[in-house]
């Protein structure tokens, strides 16, 4: 998924939206000619992301405004570490503050979230898949997020991939009939099933899935269910996933993992931006 520029434009619009409203009434409190400098740190470890919501912001408060960028998207930072120094007109800096710092705390700590799960699993085989468990209006920002904290997107909505889950298999009679309805309706489209036991992965087998979801699977029977895939049938091994045992989930020989709280369970990395010298002049 390549990163989508009218998105983070909307995305910073609407940030601003509703910070700054029909104006900014404490940033008037500078004159007007006032230039300022100002850098971003973090106070903590982490994985940075967030530039391109970070230059788009500028941009949209005022173009005056020059970042000068200390690291890059993807780069590992440590406790201290200046992220970027900004320099322009104060009121503009001080408009743009916060939706700044929002987006790049929210955007590393899924990042470093990430890389976590990315380092526990490696060499193994295994790959480390996001989910649509995202915040309303942020999905492409978080799973940009996810990809450059290492692991890969899964489908971005319920409009570019079939995931046929326990409710459509439900509502469509069950497995084979919902598999059944997927093929009628596109037949290139691959299709992957969500399963709960080995009866269900099964009828999976038989309907002639492309993948399978195996959700809240035991290490023991994520095995089992490996040895009993057919060549070509990928498995994605998903639920109660967490850093204490996605290693051992790997080491079953699924080809996936998703997890959930990459984006789900927000924690972001803690930032600051710091005005550090004015000099009144336009």
């Amino acid at each position: 998924m390549e990163l989508n520029l009218e998105t983070v434009k909307r995305d910073v619009a609407t940030a601003l939206r509703e910070d700054i409203g029909p104006g900014d009434i404490n940033a008037a409190l500078i004159p007007a000619h006032t230039c300022a400098k100002a850098h971003v740190i973090t106070r903590e470890q982490g994985v940075f992301c967030g530039r391109p919501w970070v230059d788009e912001a500028c941009r949209q408060v005022d173009a005056a405004i020059a970042p000068r960028w200390r690291v890059a998207d993807g780069q590992r930072v440590a406790a201290g570490d200046v992220l970027v120094e900004l320099s322009g007109p104060a009121r503009g800096l001080l408009s743009a503050e916060r939706t700044i710092v929002n987006f790049m705390q929210l955007l590393c700590g899924a990042a470093t979230r990430t890389r976590r799960y990315v380092d526990a699993v490696a060499g193994t085989g295994a790959t480390i898949l996001d989910t649509r468990k995202t915040l309303p209006g942020l999905r492409m920002a978080q799973k940009y997020a996810v990809r450059v904290g290492g692991a890969r997107n899964h489908r971005m909505g319920l409009f570019d991939a079939y995931l046929l889950k326990e409710n459509h298999i439900a509502a469509a009679g069950g497995i084979a009939e919902a598999v059944c309805q997927a093929r009628r309706q596109r037949p290139r489209e691959p299709i992957e099933v969500e399963v709960e036991n080995a009866g269900q992965l099964a009828q999976a087998l038989t309907a002639g899935v492309d993948s399978v979801l195996l959700d809240n699977y035991s290490i023991e029977d994520l095995r089992s269910a490996v040895a009993s895939a057919k060549a070509g049938v990928t498995l994605e091994a998903s639920g109660g996933i967490t850093l204490e045992i996605v290693r051992d989930i790997a080491r079953t020989g699924v080809d996936y993992i998703s997890i959930g709280e990459l984006t789900k369970n927000v924690t972001p990395l803690d930032l600051s931006m710091l005005i550090i010298a004015t000099d009144g002049t336009p």
